[in-house]
């Protein structure tokens, strides 16, 4: 059986090319970042809701949510968008980005 010899050059060339196409499904992977979920505060703030309503919105599935380790978090484009759809509802004098 013969054997396969292995160079020093054979491996950098499969280092480069294993990083490449690492990069490459990194870049194409829709990647959900941290910034993009915010905490129930923020969402109260945001709303000019009490915490009380906040979880009657959870409760009758009116805002999304995600639970992780006793912190629930909200994807923030899905309650901007909420917003946007419910404009008469909320009361936007409450909401002041500066204080968040």
């Amino acid at each position: 059986m013969p054997a396969n010899i292995i160079t020093s050059d054979d491996l950098k060339e499969f280092k480069e090319e294993l990083l490449s196409e690492i990069k490459e499904l990194l870049n194409n992977y829709d990647r959900i970042t941290i910034d993009k979920w915010i905490k129930s505060n923020i969402v109260m703030k945001k709303l000019g809701i009490s915490p009380g309503t906040l979880q009657n919105f959870r409760i009758n599935e009116t805002i999304p949510f995600s639970k992780l380790g006793g912190i629930i978090y909200y994807d923030e484009e899905e309650i901007d968008e909420i917003l946007k759809n419910n404009k008469n509802f909320f009361l936007k004098k409450n909401y002041d980005p500066g204080n968040i």
